[in-house]
């Protein structure tokens, strides 16, 4: 999944605006149906899935910006020992959000993905009272206060607490938070954490084909191009997000977030047909309602301060 909170404050209007929501709209009707896609390569370790979006977006990424003429931020990213500091860990937080996700849809897990993604938003304003010392609005402390219930009501069901939708909303929101110090732009930055990874992706790669453990050139044909799309399933979106956000309102990708998880959440449900208790459903009945009164409080202070 991409980028949810890092956002700028001011947006075009006219024609810029609806090119940003398509840009945006695409984005997150991508990562939607990515469960599909992460369905297709659940037979293949989750290491290895995550390798292959490494290796596979680098070229994706490079073409990119060599065609918006961004080739020299990176350049001077890779002459900067800060830079390159604080892109490994951007990198090194994605990688282990990427290898959440990957493993979680495999194993029929797909609904706490939809959960971890809803609580994400969330997650991000308590995390930014506690290190940034933002001060919360009330509602903003409501909508944290249900989410938290709705934790404990899927702790007491399952007997565990759901680490799934934990680790994914806590890894995303740390990569957001990181990612405002990188100061270079989002699709800069992708290409700069791909780019780090590579190479050691690249070696697992061919450690597992050498013991003939790899899917790539030993296993079907399927697994072949399922691998080699990797790089567009992760790329894509994310450029489409980074391109959409330019052009919208805080307030418009505020809501536009949702819709991701939600079609994650269906696909979860009705297609996949994982397990949906009575408690989950009261679980997410306080997510959706923290969801709504987060979005209510961001839209009516941006209406306030005369933003439309």
């Amino acid at each position: 999944m991409a980028a949810m909170t890092t956002l700028p404050l001011d947006a075009a209007s006219g024609d810029d605006a609806r090119r940003g929501f398509l840009f945006a709209l695409s984005a997150y009707l991508f990562w939607g149906v990515l469960p599909f896609y992460m369905k297709a390569v659940g037979h293949i370790p989750a290491a290895e899935v995550v390798a292959h979006r490494i290796v596979w977006s680098v070229p994706i990424a490079g073409v990119v910006l060599y065609l918006l003429g961004r080739t020299a931020d990176i350049k001077h990213a890779l002459r900067s020992p800060r830079m390159l500091a604080m892109g490994a860990l951007t990198a090194a937080v994605i990688t282990f959000n990427w290898g959440i996700y990957v493993w979680a849809i495999g194993n029929g897990r797909t609904l706490e993905t939809a959960l971890g993604y809803y609580i994400n938003p969330l997650f991000s304003i308590f995390l930014a009272a506690v290190l940034l010392g933002e001060k919360p609005s009330k509602a903003q402390m409501v909508a944290i206060g249900l989410a938290a219930l709705a934790v404990v009501i899927l702790t007491w069901e399952t007997g565990g607490l759901p680490w799934v939708s934990l680790a994914l909303a806590i890894s995303w929101g740390f990569y957001a938070l990181f990612k405002k110090t990188l100061p270079i732009g989002p699709a800069q930055g992708f290409f700069l954490e791909v780019l780090l990874l590579a190479v050691p992706a690249l070696a697992y790669i061919v450690y597992l084909q050498a013991r003939g453990e790899g899917h790539f050139a030993t296993g079907a044909a399927v697994d072949f191009w399922l691998l080699l799309s990797a790089g567009l399933v992760t790329a894509v979106p994310l450029i489409l997000y980074a391109n959409g956000a330019k052009l919208l309102k805080l307030s418009t990708i505020g809501i536009m977030q949702y819709i991701a998880p939600t079609i994650v959440f269906l696909i979860a449900v009705f297609v996949f047909r994982e397990p949906f208790t009575p408690e989950t459903a009261v679980a997410f009945l306080f997510i959706w309602a923290a969801l709504a009164i987060y979005s209510g409080s961001m839209f009516f202070a941006r209406k306030d301060t005369g933003q439309r």
